[in-house]
């Protein structure tokens, strides 16, 4: 990289180079004053004034040389133009050339008019001394050299030529390679120093870009030499680990720096040869990388790789917020989001996991599941911000009367307790059994008390096997047994209900193959007018005669039919069925079928009921459609569209067991209704107790005063009837008062012995 002229090389090297002119004084007192000394020497050896003239221009040209130099120093340099360094070059080459030049003329005077040995040998050796000493003291000026060059040189050459003597021409003639030789010296020097100023220019200027990527990026890096002490580190590595500034950092020990931190409690006294242990295993590639958690919740990914030295370079970033953003979705994943506690599959998780721990840990095991009681009605009176408010106090003091109990929430209303290793078995039902009388009681919730009771089932194991899904099994029938006790019970897992359980099991299956094969039948129950006059409807019925159990009882096989997911197809072989055994009875007799929760759930129930009516010719004014309060607990504005539907197109609409629910009363007015059957419980012991009679005349009137029909189902003795009667009660009468439930074609034959009656009071009348 040759600079040809000061324009093309950068100005702050082309001051450099200026500046380097100005410099190292001391040769120039030095050679002013051999130049001086040896020019007084020969104008006395040579009696030549002349050299008194030239070593008083010496001297002259000295002083003015000292006081450029005066004024450069004065000078601001980052200042100044390229035009002002130029100008100062120049002051400094005039002075330079002047010395040289006086040099020059005095060599030459001596070999052309002296002719004195001494004069020429001291004033040729002073020349060439100078001569030498330009390379070292004006490589920065090529023109400082030219100048001085030709100014020793051309007078010496000029004269040895003039001198016409051949071996003084020979010599002369030597100087023009000698010339051209320091000329070239110098400017190699030049050269040389110039790459090497370019070269620093780019070395520093890479450093400052490596310096400030290596302080603004986003992860901290700390290189180690194979003695493990510190040779880079960035500032972000030191903001990370908190260790001080990256100066004082370098050449110490990384291990002596991170104990350094825990002397100042940034991280544990233990962490930092366990964070060096971890490191190394990184650096030789027996784990890809390390996270590392640190106290005031900070986390720190490492990664790590040796160098060729045996050194290492350590990369990490702060990973906190992943972490935290991972640990938050794991928590999402693991635990319920209402109640906190861990759901179906990470209880089942921490159980295993307690099991792992215990190997060789002797005693029984228990397994409890609790269903809070009626949950669904705290929802339907009080909404369900407060229901899930309760589900909340409820799961709390469950964890809290645990104990050392793993707890868990399986579903909706229901909560699951593993108790670890007992003494004995007796110990652990009694443990059990405290447990579920502690979480029973008062709740608040909203700034209501609630009387909360809980069904409990629960399984003792005897021994380390765990499954879940076995576990639960048992708890379920447990609890199973204990509901059908009544409520707030608690009943412990027997073999018999094992067995029980594998006979429900293949009664399912022997329900599925006759909902397949068709093998249900229906009866039906008359209602009757409430003075028995007429047959005005009758419900029909579904039964199932087992060909090895005989008949099975309507609310067992029902009750699986839900559970199993068939209800629909039974509704579907009831509803056909029906409305063609009514079109067999008198016209005036309609016919009533029951809807499930799971038949209203979308609007399949329309096109099915549509294809029963045109399959089988009934008119739809002949069919009612019979729900109850649980079809519309899950999505009530639905199933009020749907039945809105069906009682357009003629189809009578009614709602069973009315009575039983805790917001029946509501549905009257928001449910397109035209009959109301009202429950068996509100007949039950009617004559003994007023309380349900009133009751009754309350609803009775309720129901009027809105335009629905009333049946009361269950009257079972002629005393409830007369009652009924008496208070005009009802429109129709559902019950064994009148009849049982009997095959279709009975029903015609039924309608048919009442007619004689009917004719002997219209005579009457």
């Amino acid at each position: 990289m040759k600079p040809h002229n000061p324009n093309r090389v950068p100005k702050d090297v082309y001051l450099s180079f200026v500046s380097s002119l100005f410099g190292n004084r001391m040769t120039l007192v030095a050679g002013v004053i051999v130049h001086v000394v040896a020019f007084v020497a020969v104008a006395a050896k040579a009696d030549a004034p002349l050299y008194y003239l030239l070593a008083l221009a010496f001297l002259l040209t000295f002083v003015g040389r000292m006081l450029t130099f005066r004024q450069f120093d004065k000078v601001e340099k980052q200042s100044l133009t390229r035009a002002d360094i130029e100008r100062w070059e120049t002051f400094y080459v005039i002075g330079a050339t002047s010395t040289a030049a006086i040099l020059g003329i005095g060599s030459g005077y001596a070999i052309f008019i002296l002719r004195d040995p001494f004069a020429e040998l001291a004033c040729i050796a002073v020349t060439m001394a100078s001569m030498v000493s330009v390379v070292g003291r004006n490589y920065g000026s090529q023109r400082a050299i030219d100048l001085q060059t030709l100014a020793c040189c051309l007078p010496m050459i000029v004269c040895s030529l003039m001198a016409l003597d051949f071996y003084r021409a020979i010599l002369s003639a030597f100087l023009i390679p000698f010339g051209l030789t320091t000329r070239a010296m110098a400017n190699g020097v030049r050269e040389f120093l110039y790459e090497n100023v370019i070269a620093h220019r780019q070395i520093s200027l890479i450093a400052d870009r490596f310096d400030t990527a290596l302080n603004n990026m986003p992860h901290g890096l700390v290189m180690v030499d194979p003695g493990n002490r510190i040779q880079v580190i960035n500032r972000k590595a030191c903001e990370l680990l908190k260790i001080g500034d990256p100066d004082r950092l370098k050449d110490r020990d990384l291990g002596a720096v991170l104990r350094y931190g825990a002397r100042y409690s940034f991280v544990d006294a233990s962490q930092p040869d366990l964070i060096l242990r971890q490191l190394s295993q990184v650096a030789e590639g027996s784990m890809s990388r390390v996270l590392i958690h640190l106290p005031e919740d900070l986390s720190l990914e490492f990664s790590a790789k040796r160098r060729i030295d045996g050194g290492a370079v350590l990369i990490f970033e702060d990973v906190s917020s992943r972490v935290k953003a991972e640990q938050k979705i794991l928590h999402m994943v693991r635990f319920d989001a209402l109640s906190g506690l861990p759901n179906r599959e990470y209880f089942g998780q921490l159980v295993q996991d307690y099991l792992n721990r215990h190997p060789r840990r002797k005693g029984p095991l228990g397994f409890m599941v609790i269903d809070i009681d009626e949950f669904k009605h705290v929802n339907d009176m009080r909404g369900h911000i407060t229901g899930d408010k309760l589900l909340c106090a409820i799961a709390e003091r469950v964890k809290e009367k645990a104990g050392s109990a793993i707890v868990g929430r399986l579903m909706g209303d229901q909560f699951v307790i593993f108790f670890p290793h007992a003494k004995n078995r007796e110990m652990l039902e009694a443990e059990i059994r405290t447990a579920h009388a502690d979480i029973q009681g008062h709740y608040e919730a909203d700034e209501v008390t609630f009387l909360i009771s809980l069904s409990a089932g629960y399984a003792v194991l005897e021994g380390n096997a765990f499954a879940m899904d076995e576990w639960s099994i048992k708890a379920d029938l447990a609890l199973f047994e204990s509901k059908s006790r009544g409520r707030g019970g608690i009943a412990g897992f027997e073999r018999e209900m094992d067995g029980r359980y594998v006979e429900q099991q293949k009664l399912k299956a022997d329900l599925r193959d006759a909902v397949a094969a068709g093998a249900l039948n229906a009866v039906y129950q008359p209602m009757y007018r409430a003075d028995g006059s007429r047959i005005d409807c009758a419900e029909a019925l579904a039964r199932w005669v087992h060909p090895e159990r005989g008949s099975i009882p309507p609310d067992v096989f029902i009750r699986l039919a839900e559970e199993m997911g068939i209800i629909s197809d039974i509704t579907r072989f009831i509803l056909v069925q029906a409305c063609s055994d009514c079109m067999t009875w008198p016209e005036h007799i309609a016919v009533s079928v029951n809807l499930s929760a799971r038949d209203l759930r979308d609007n399949d129930i329309l096109l099915l009921v549509s294809e029963a009516l045109a399959k089988t010719g009934l008119p739809a004014s002949r069919l009612h459609l019979e729900i109850t309060e649980s079809c519309l607990i899950d999505e009530p504005a639905a199933v009020r569209a749907i039945l809105a539907e069906l009682r357009s197109r003629g189809i009578t609409i009614a709602i069973d067991d009315f009575g039983t629910g805790f917001s029946s009363l509501s549905y009257l007015d928001t449910l397109p209704l035209d009959i109301v059957k009202i429950d068996r419980s509100f007949v039950r012991n009617i004559a003994q107790d007023t309380r349900r009679l009133k009751l009754l005349r309350g609803t009775v009137n309720l129901a009027r005063e809105l335009g629905l029909k009333i049946v009361i189902e269950g009257v079972e003795t002629t005393d409830q009837l007369a009652i009924i009667n008496k208070e005009r009660s009802a429109d129709l009468i559902q019950g064994y008062v009148f009849s049982p439930p009997v095959p279709s074609q009975n029903i015609g034959i039924l309608s048919g012995n009442l007619r004689p009656a009917s004719r002997r009071k219209a005579g009457a009348a």
